[in-house]
């Protein structure tokens, strides 16, 4: 039995790709997203994130705010096929107040792709996640995008991603022109010359015209200064730069570049193409007991995100699961890590933003979405077998703190309900006073628009409009060695402390230069600045 299972596990995890976009916001992230699908064939027009009154909506954005505001605030699954592969999407917020929730679903990851603006080069959100995927060793791929309008020029660019990230940068494709001038790219895979067509928006596939090389019918379809450039281009890069290497792409210290258009959809094809065969397939994952591989038979698996309300009719909350081994089932049972319960996982879905699907099977490198009746937190591990816990994800420190206010109390239960689910989703961490007196929860963000969605969401999805009032301070450290440690000290002067969600000690100080004093005056005083990884503890509900 157990060779039959690990040989149907070994040819699910050979027809399955698994990566998260990463970029700064406005570098087109959402629109490539879109563009993936449609030429994945998961929709049938893309639409665009600029709102236009007849245009559809973006697939990958479906919160309300979302829509409002045209930017991505909370990550999406989208999962879809392609030439014969299972790829699962993971769309991540590009502004950097939700990082955080970047961070936790690179952790479900196995591939990254770093979105560029041709014009902007690398920008700071851009090198932020950078450093977390370093960090997590994924192998990274570089779309340049937005080649249609005024740009920098690609060997710059090149020269720009190895001089900052220290990443040795291999284009697998060359572009022909750049801004309106921009005609197709080179494939350096094929040989092969791809010219383009635009379409309406680009919201249907780009029509692409396909010449080799020395095809004499160059000279009619592209002027010949973009033809020369190119030729030239080609031989420099072929001259100076190194070849191929898939073991360090595998490694992120090498990153396949692609050029192309999101928005006119030149390129996106050639890159989904390249990708499947360069990606990292779903690998094994460091657990407590060791690094697990995904043809291992027992199911495992690990919440990385969890979200209430994404079908405000039946307010729902699901947990998001990433599959790490063995075969998931519909309606199996499985151990809970965390808590040692028995859970049933009833109603498993298979996620495309919004939309949701019932599935009966899953495999590694696999997202699906459970019911959650408040059981999962994020970071918690489920299992079959021998009992196993894959590594928990930490919370970023928080540098915005504000007492959250509801001035209505016949709204106490909304806003209870409202404040413990958005806190199990990580949409904002929590904490309290330590003065028993003061009840209200202080939320700790880290950006403004984070504060921002929770009150549009508490008052959107639960009804109950709230205030909030801000605190002073800019910095959070958690103590190591908890209230023990804290109480062995004594007094501390220039900040204050609270708790956070778990009830352990957090300081806060209004700058850096009063925690700094503070660790002068108190080194025996061991301070962290993110949350610790918890596991077999229940969060205090409110």
């Amino acid at each position: 039995m157990s060779t039959e299972i690990e040989a149907e596990l070994q040819t699910a995890v050979e027809h399955r790709r698994n990566f998260a976009i990463i970029s700064h916001p406005d570098a087109g992230k959402t629109t490539l997203t879109e563009k993936l699908l449609l030429y994945g064939g998961a929709i049938h027009e893309a639409g665009a994130v600029k709102a236009r009154k007849s245009q559809r909506k973006a697939t990958s954005d479906w919160m309300e705010m979302e829509q409002q505001r045209g930017i991505s605030i909370t990550s999406t699954v989208l999962q879809f096929e392609y030439q014969d592969c299972q790829i699962n999407l993971l769309d991540t917020p590009g502004h950097q107040d939700f990082s955080e929730d970047t961070y936790r679903t690179l952790a479900a990851a196995d591939n990254a792709v770093m979105l560029v603006d041709a014009a902007k080069g690398l920008e700071t959100q851009t090198r932020k996640l950078f450093e977390v995927c370093r960090l997590r060793s994924l192998p990274i791929f570089t779309f340049v995008n937005k080649l249609d309008r005024p740009g920098r020029e690609p060997l710059e660019l090149l020269d720009e991603i190895e001089q900052e990230l220290g990443l040795q940068t291999y284009a697998v494709n060359w572009p022909i022109g750049i801004g309106d001038r921009f005609k197709g790219v080179f494939d350096r895979r094929s040989q092969q010359i791809h010219l383009f067509e635009r379409s309406a928006h680009g919201s249907r596939e780009a029509k692409d015209t396909v010449i080799d090389l020395g095809d004499p019918r160059i000279e009619e379809l592209l002027e010949q200064d973009l033809y020369y450039q190119l030729k030239e281009d080609l031989e420099l890069i072929e001259g100076i730069g190194p070849e191929l290497d898939l073991e360090l792409v595998h490694q992120g210290k090498m990153t396949p570049v692609f050029f192309g258009s999101a928005m006119t959809n030149f390129g996106v094809q050639l890159f989904l193409d390249a990708f499947l065969n360069y990606a990292l397939k779903p690998e094994g994952r460091l657990s407590s007991l060791g690094e697990i591989p995904p043809t291992y038979p027992e199911f495992t698996g690990f919440v990385f995100k969890l979200q209430a309300n994404m079908d405000p009719k039946h307010r729902d909350r699901v947990a998001f699961v990433r599959v790490c081994t063995g075969k998931f089932e519909k309606d199996m049972t499985v151990n809970h890590a965390r808590t040692g319960k028995i859970v049933r996982l009833s109603r498993p879905q298979k996620l495309f933003a919004q939309d949701r699907e019932s599935i009966d099977v899953a495999y590694p490198g696999d997202v699906i979405g459970l019911n959650n009746p408040g059981v999962f937190a994020i970071g918690d591990t489920i299992y079959n077998g021998k009992k196993l816990e894959y590594e928990g994800i930490p919370c970023f420190s928080p540098e915005l703190f504000a007492y959250l206010r509801n001035p209505n109390p016949s709204k106490f239960k909304q806003f209870q309900k409202g404040v413990t689910e958005l806190r199990e989703e990580g949409a904002v961490q929590i904490m309290y006073s330590v003065d028993e007196a003061k009840r209200d929860p202080i939320l700790a963000a880290v950006g403004q628009l984070q504060f921002e969605v929770v009150q549009f969401r508490l008052q959107n999805e639960y009804g109950v409009e709230t205030r909030l009032e801000m605190l002073p301070y800019s910095v959070a450290r958690w103590v190591a060695g908890g209230w023990e440690a804290l109480q062995k000290v004594g007094r501390l002067f220039n900040t204050v402390t609270v708790k956070d969600n778990w009830g352990r000690p957090v300081l806060l100080f209004k700058n850096e230069w009063n925690l700094q004093q503070v660790e002068s005056d108190h080194p025996e005083l061991k301070l962290k600045s993110s949350a610790p990884v918890s596991a077999g503890q229940e969060p205090v509900s409110l």
